[in-house]
């Protein structure tokens, strides 16, 4: 199975260069030393996708991240570009052809000894077809190069940047209504990874401080390697501030590191970071009663039971689950809210258009099998430090009962 995902992988790569090829290089280019120097150039930029995605997982390969990352994003956008403007590429080249002139070309034949002298024979080239061809080519290849550019570097600049607080309101009809305006701060997929910084962490921090939410929810995805490698850039998760703590669901990145999750739920406790893995908590408030639940993401072994079960129906509750997929089961345990990430919101557009095939909500609030359920943005990005069309998101949810205001 992995043979054959790391084969499809690769074919998917060598096809995807091999377009841009065509596009870039060769249409672009007449044979000679561009062309082979662009070839070879393009060459190693396929060979370092691969490269990137296993070396970046490993502390010596970090380095490799960004170069790597930011030409898949480029690459990614290129294709995108290309594809939209095969038509008037297409187009322009019929015409060109049409309309490219004949030039009448004067051929001598060798001259007969003691016969008639040579008559020139006229005959019909297209010289110019083949410069208005390149010509064709360098200005589509030109024309998707500063949209690839432009709009990488417009989704650098998102993900990089400070993340948008989402207030939203959410009514749900069992709440008890001295629940009514509890609020929580809800942050997921915040990454840490090769490529963010200590920063990173502290911005995130210090905007859900600036929130005074009464819990604090994070649904999953914090990390992108070890305890030992990325332990200095959770620190700042100590300072995290709400009035009735904070919780933690795994993701499945988590179930990704070298050693599992075990040792980041250890970390996250010194933290004060209480990580919720399959089990549920009270928030008594106003002195009534919240059931506050987690499970453990599809990846590892959500037991909805344990989390769940035996529980008085007649409490609401919320659901801490990472994948928004995790609702169809929700649904049979009585939940009134599920808090989700893992979406990204598509990170990249197209890629919301894609999400839809394997979740039921790519952002926001939707109702599923009876559930409501928030889907976050998150905080961080995962793989190219680009968002386009999903800019990162802290999001402050409030509570209220049906009919509150």
């Amino acid at each position: 199975m992995v043979f054959g995902f790391v084969l499809t992988l690769a074919l998917a790569v060598a096809g995807v260069h091999y377009y841009l090829w065509r596009r870039l290089v060769r249409g672009t280019t007449r044979p000679g030393r561009a062309r082979r120097v662009l070839t070879w150039s393009l060459v190693g930029l396929g060979v370092l996708v691969p490269v990137t995605q296993v070396a970046s997982r490993s502390e010596f390969g970090h380095w490799l991240a960004w170069p790597g990352f930011l030409w898949l994003a480029l690459m990614f956008y290129l294709v995108i570009f290309l594809v939209l403007l095969e038509i008037p590429r297409a187009v322009g080249a019929l015409l060109l052809r049409r309309r490219a002139p004949v030039v009448q070309a004067l051929t001598v034949p060798p001259a007969v000894p003691e016969g008639p002298p040579a008559v020139p024979q006229v005959s019909a080239v297209e010289p110019d077809l083949v410069s208005r061809r390149l010509f064709l080519g360098r200005a589509t290849a030109a024309v998707a190069g500063v949209g690839a550019l432009a709009t990488v570097g417009y989704g650098i600049s998102t993900a990089l940047g400070a993340p948008v607080v989402e207030p939203v309101r959410i009514a749900l009809p069992r709440l008890d209504p001295r629940l009514s305006g509890l609020r929580f701060a809800v942050v997921s997929d915040i990454h840490l990874g090769p490529l963010t910084g200590l920063r990173h962490t502290e911005r995130i921090v210090r905007m859900i401080n600036e929130l005074d939410a009464d819990v604090v929810a994070i649904v999953g995805d914090l990390v992108d390697g070890t305890v030992a490698e990325l332990g200095p850039l959770a620190e700042p998760l100590k300072e995290l501030q709400s009035r009735y703590g904070s919780y933690f669901v795994t993701g499945n990145h988590e179930f990704y590191t070298a050693n599992g999750p075990g040792e980041w739920m250890a970390e996250l406790e010194r933290l004060d970071v209480r990580p919720l893995r399959n089990e549920r908590v009270e928030i008594i408030h106003r002195g009534a009663v919240l059931d506050l639940a987690g499970v453990d993401d599809v990846t590892g072994e959500p037991d909805f039971e344990r989390a769940l079960g035996g529980r008085d129906r007649s409490r609401s509750s919320v659901l801490l689950a990472h994948q928004p997929v995790q609702v169809a089961k929700a649904a049979g345990y009585g939940v009134d809210l599920q808090l989700s990430g893992h979406t990204h919101g598509g990170q990249m557009v197209p890629f919301n258009l894609i999400v839809p095939m394997q979740q039921p909500v790519v952002s926001g609030l939707a109702t599923v099998d009876g559930v409501q359920v928030y889907v976050t943005r998150g905080a961080g990005f995962w793989g190219p430090p680009v968002r386009v069309g999903a800019p990162p998101e802290i999001t402050l949810a409030e509570l209220t009962h049906v009919g509150g205001s």
